[in-house]
């Protein structure tokens, strides 16, 4: 009966293929049953693909089975000198670790905690240290005029608000100016308002800023009807955290000098006080539910830091441990091409092959798995497939990654089938000017995993 069961899937996956926007198109498709321990199915599996972001598959579960899952993303104030009536005499250093959850009650969390050690002014610097990362913010094979959306931030080892402006917009009267609340809040930004509300005849809510001349004055126009939001980016990471920080410290009575960029020294002059964190736990749901790229991109340098136990790093060093993993699931790493944490790259080139041989190790670590799991989007009910498989078998009983860039759509995850089997599977396709016709195609493909 099961092989009788076998066979039917495959015929039916092998009429599947004859989709019409197939033939200009491809698709590698690799499904295993880990429950029997045995290939299902399997097309073009080992052909090379842009994964776009199930490639973030690849960094959590690398980082999940080098980080643990206790592990924390911090930023965290030290001194030098001593305190005396309130006064630092010394520097103040605030040290990034590429906290991608360091968001806007954040701030307020960490002014006060500057607030509470009692330095009411420092006499000295005030250090910015951002010597986690190397100077390059986006990947390699990023695109540059993806800059001013929030998906494309420039990485720092110091983010606020994951490096973008949310901009919610309420309509007021007809033809009146739109009410446009801002946050975070900061005087790094200023924002023209020259929207209108309830006038159908103007073009849709638009945010911009001449992002290509590093400027950070963000015009709202068109039409608000109904609540909005936008998302635009600032020119600088590391500036949007310092200048903000320093804003509502002073906002509080706290006497801040202008910062300035260095390292915190390595000797014994630096004394810890504060540090606020944010665990693993979140960081993977965001990158996971909601594909954050700056969420992955956090997991694959503090993965780096952890495994190679260096101060400087770069995107390279998070790759060589991906690398390294490859290896040990008995794959060549030169035979693909891993270039960042999250898929935007145009450069990363992968096989659907190479995504089981992930999902099977991660689901044969019971640790690794029981995080990452929970985490993944389920089909019909949230993250980024909420509004896919709402009917059928599939329903509920898929927990998988997506992945979208143009011309890319990509799905890899689990299936719950009706046996009480765990399939794994991985669909790429490729060359598709029309994702809606790939997702369509990957739904199906899942129903039939599920029937």
């Amino acid at each position: 009966m099961a092989a009788f069961a076998q066979s039917g899937l495959k015929a039916k996956l092998n009429k599947l293929l004859k989709e019409d926007f197939l033939k200009t198109s491809e698709v590698g498709i690799s499904i295993y049953d880990l429950t029997a321990d045995k290939p299902l199915y399997t097309y073009q599996n080992n052909k090379l693909y842009r994964p776009a972001s199930i490639q973030k598959l690849i960094t959590v579960i690398t980082g999940l089975s080098v980080l643990g899952p206790d592990h924390l993303f911090s930023t965290t104030l030290y001194h030098t000198g001593e305190i005396r009536n309130d006064t630092l005499n010394g520097d103040l250093y605030i040290v990034g670790g590429l906290d991608s959850e360091f968001i806007d009650p954040s701030m307020n969390g960490l002014v006060r905690m500057l607030s509470q050690s009692g330095i009411k002014a420092v006499k000295g610097k005030f250090v910015a240290d951002v010597s986690m990362t190397d100077s390059l913010y986006w990947g390699a094979g990023w695109s540059w005029d993806d800059a001013p959306y929030s998906f494309q931030p420039k990485i720092s080892p110091l983010m606020l608000q994951k490096g973008y402006v949310e901009i919610y917009a309420n309509p007021t009267k007809k033809d009146s100016l739109a009410e446009l609340v801002c946050v975070p809040a900061s005087s790094y930004y200023s924002v023209k308002n020259q929207t209108v509300s309830n006038n159908p005849a103007m073009r849709d809510l638009d945010v911009s800023r001449h992002w290509m001349n590093n400027e950070n004055d963000i015009v709202a126009t068109g039409n608000v009807e109904t609540a909005k939001r936008e998302r635009i980016t600032v020119s600088s990471s590391a500036g949007f955290f310092m200048h903000t920080f320093i804003q509502r410290a002073r906002e509080k009575g706290i006497q801040l000098p202008d910062y300035t960029y260095g390292e915190l020294p390595e000797d014994s002059s630096a004394v810890f006080f504060a540090r606020l964190s944010h665990p693993l736990r979140l960081v993977l749901q965001r990158a996971m539910k909601n594909s954050d790229n700056l969420s992955a991109e956090a997991i694959l340098y503090n993965t780096a830091a952890k495994e190679s136990g260096k101060k400087h790093l770069n995107r390279g060093d998070g790759v060589k441990v991906i690398q390294r993993v490859i290896s040990e699931l008995g794959f060549n790493p030169k035979d693909y091409n891993i270039v960042d944490g999250c898929g935007v790259s145009l450069y990363n080139y992968i096989s659907p092959e190479l995504l089981i041989a992930y999902l099977k190790y991660a689901y044969s670590q019971k640790q690794v798995f029981k995080e990452l799991y929970p985490a993944l989007p389920i089909a019909g009910v949230d993250g980024t497939l909420g509004g896919r498989m709402k009917e059928g078998k599939a329903y509920k009983n898929v927990h998988a990654k997506t992945g979208s860039v143009t011309g890319v759509s990509s799905l890899a995850g689990y299936a719950t089938v009706p046996n009480g089997h765990l399939i794994a599977f991985s669909i790429i396709n490729q060359n598709v000017m029309e994702n809606a016709k790939a997702r369509a195609f990957q739904d199906k493909v899942c129903e039939l995993l599920c029937e």
